[in-house]
This record gives structure tokens, C-alpha cells and sequence, in this order.
């Protein structure tokens, strides 16, 4: 995600919107969570001190996490992933590799796949993303990092070794100034000058880790997306540009997001029993409400009248409503054995 914490407050407040905003407190001690694009311009990051911010950028905005919301946020776009593929690796509320090697057949399927997720994740969210798409995960989170923001990088097998062997050692992963100070006083400077090097002395050098450098610089990555749980449902959501006072209005909204579902059940060849509606208010707090279904979904007719009959039944309008959520639940465990293709598509957003 693009300056996701940040992104997430000017989203939220449209007077923060063009302006350079800083997640974090503007104490003594205070240190930065996240900056938007505008204070970035200024030389403000994450991790800095807040005084060396303000030094660098005086008009500078400093608002408070809300770490609940950007974990609500992030769930949302989780969700957008599982439409696509169910191996997917979380590496922080912000970030993900995706393998979409069983979804995909070809380099511009695997494009398409981004753009998709790109496009739902702005309806969904109204914030944007950035991805990397390229056979691996290490070359997959270079490029994620190439465009930003907004962007979408792509970086084929045949493309993979010119690029590694132009790259800083200090941009590969895990290369910290420490160790990019090790491999410059052996003259090892570029991906290029560490694919030549003795395998035997990196190691001696570096142990275990030199080795997957090594590994790395010549285009050697089998590091495998490693999903952290087995699916158990799958929704999609909408957040509206105003708020709806009543329920009738919001209607005509579910039979996309029921479309949506339905089709994600089908790609992902699952089932389910269970249908839920989520509603969120203007207040920001949130209600669902979910019923079996007397049949196996996917089924898009059955989807669609359980999420009528919940809506209009179930939900209790206390609030105007500025989201509003489908989904379905009782989902068939995936088969445990998986067709590895080669060339995997490493996916990371």
C-alpha cells in the first residue's frame, strides 16, 4: 500500500488531503509512523524523530494512529487477495506476496490480475496500491517498490539477471549498512560482482544468510509463499462517498457485492453454507448479522435474497451507514496438495 497510515487519515479527513501529514506525536521523543507523499518531499519518513521532522518541515501535520482502523483496513484488502489466489503471505498490515502461479497462464494474465486487484482494492478502500509482479519474491518486492505510488512493475525471467546485476548490494534485502560494508571491503558492490564471487568465501564471510545473497544475485529464489491460515470465509465490501439513512437505499448495492463473492467462490473452487452482512455507521462502529443457507453456495440467486433478508430484517439502522459488507462463511477446506507450476509468479503488494 502507498503511505498506507497516512493515506488511511487524509482518506478519512479531506482537510489532510495535499497536505504534508505525519502518523505520530510531535513530543520530545516522538517518532514518525508514517508520512504522506507530501511530507516526503520534505525528507520526512518513517522511523525519524519528530523534531528532525518538524526541523526538516515546519508546516508539518501531526495527527495520532488509529491502529484499529488501519487493521480494519487491511483486513479489507486481504480480502481483495483472496479473490485471486488463497496462498498469500502477510508481512505486515501493509504489505503481502501473493502466488498466483494456479490462477494464471501467462505474464499478461498475471498483469491483468494486478490491475484487477489494484482497481478493487481503490472502489473498495479508496486508497491505492502499488505491485510488483516477477517469478520470485525477492525480484517481486524490488519491483513493488520501483513505481511508487500507484504503480505496477513487472520483471520477466529473461529480465531478472541485467537486473539483478546492476543492483546495489545495498538494496538487496536483508543487507543492512553493516553487512554492505563487509561485502565493499571485499569489492562486492553490485548483484553482478556478487554472482561472480566464490560461493565458498561468501559463506565463510557471511554463513548461512551469504549463501541466500549469493543465491539471490544469481537469480535463484525458491523461497515459497507461505500462507499463515487456511481461508474460513471470504467478503467483499464498499465505503461509500456519503452516508444512507435507510435501508431501502442500499438495496440495489448488495447484487454486486453478492456477484463479486459468488465469483471468488468459483475461482477458488469452494463452497460454503453461510451468508453475512456487515454494516458500518457513521460512528464507525460496526454491526453484522449471518444465517445458514439451506443449500451449497456458490449460487448467486441463493446469495443475493440471504443478503436481502439479513439487510432488510437483521440490521438495525441506529446510525446513517457509510459501508456496507457481503460475505460468506462455512468454507470447504482447499485441497492440502498442490500442483506447483514451474516459474511461479511471486506477487507482492
Amino acid at each position: 500500500m502507498d503511505a498506507f497510515f497516512a493515506s488511511v487519515e487524509q482518506r478519512d479527513n479531506p482537510d489532510l488531503r495535499g497536505k504534508p501529514v505525519a502518523v505520530g506525536s510531535n513530543s520530545a521523543r516522538g517518532v514518525i509512523a508514517a508520512a504522506s507523499y507530501e511530507a516526503r518531499k520534505f525528507g520526512v519518513h518513517s522511523a525519524l524523530a519528530s523534531r528532525i521532522a518538524v526541523s526538516r518541515c515546519p508546516h508539518l501535520i501531526f495527527v495520532p494512529h488509529r491502529f484499529a482502523v488501519y487493521k480494519e483496513v487491511s483486513q479489507q484488502i486481504r480480502e481483495v487477495f483472496g479473490r485471486y489466489t488463497e496462498l498469500i503471505e502477510p508481512l505486515s498490515l501493509d504489505e503481502a506476496y501473493l502466488d498466483i502461479s494456479d490462477a494464471v497462464d501467462s505474464w499478461e494474465e498475471a498483469i491483468a490480475v494486478a490491475q484487477n486487484i489494484k482497481r478493487d482494492i481503490l472502489e473498495e478502500t479508496k486508497l491505492t496500491a502499488t505491485a510488483g509482479i516477477a517469478a520470485g519474491k525477492f525480484l517481486a518486492k524490488l519491483a513493488s517498490g520501483l513505481q511508487k505510488p500507484d504503480g505496477l512493475t513487472v520483471i520477466k525471467p529473461e529480465e531478472a539477471s541485467a537486473f539483478l546485476d546492476a543492483l546495489p548490494i545495498e538494496k538487496f534485502h536483508g543487507v543492512g549498512p553493516a553487512t554492505s560494508k563487509k561485502f565493499a571491503a571485499l569489492g562486492i558492490h553490485t548483484g553482478g560482482v556478487l554472482a561472480k564471487a566464490n560461493r565458498i568465501d561468501i559463506l565463510r564471510h557471511f554463513g548461512k544468510r551469504g549463501g541466500y545473497f549469493h543465491d539471490i544475485a544469481n537469480n535463484i529464489d525458491v523461497s515459497p509463499v507461505r500462507p499463515n491460515r487456511i481461508r474460513k470465509s471470504i467478503s467483499v465490501e464498499t465505503t461509500f462517498d456519503k452516508n444512507y439513512d435507510a435501508i431501502d437505499a442500499l438495496i440495489p448495492m448488495l447484487a454486486p457485492l453478492a456477484k463479486k463473492v459468488n465469483a471468488t467462490l468459483q475461482r477458488l473452487n469452494r463452497t460454503a453454507t453461510g451468508v453475512v452482512v456487515k454494516v458500518k455507521f457513521s460512528d464507525h462502529t460496526i454491526q453484522t448479522r449471518q444465517m445458514k443457507v439451506a443449500g451449497k453456495l456458490p449460487n448467486e440467486t441463493l446469495l443475493l435474497a440471504a443478503a436481502e433478508t439479513l439487510l432488510k430484517e437483521r440490521i438495525e439502522l441506529r446510525l446513517p451507514i457509510r459501508l456496507l459488507g457481503v460475505g460468506v462463511t462455512g468454507l470447504n477446506n482447499p485441497e492440502q496438495s498442490r500442483e506447483v507450476k514451474e516459474g511461479q509468479t511471486g506477487f507482492l503488494f
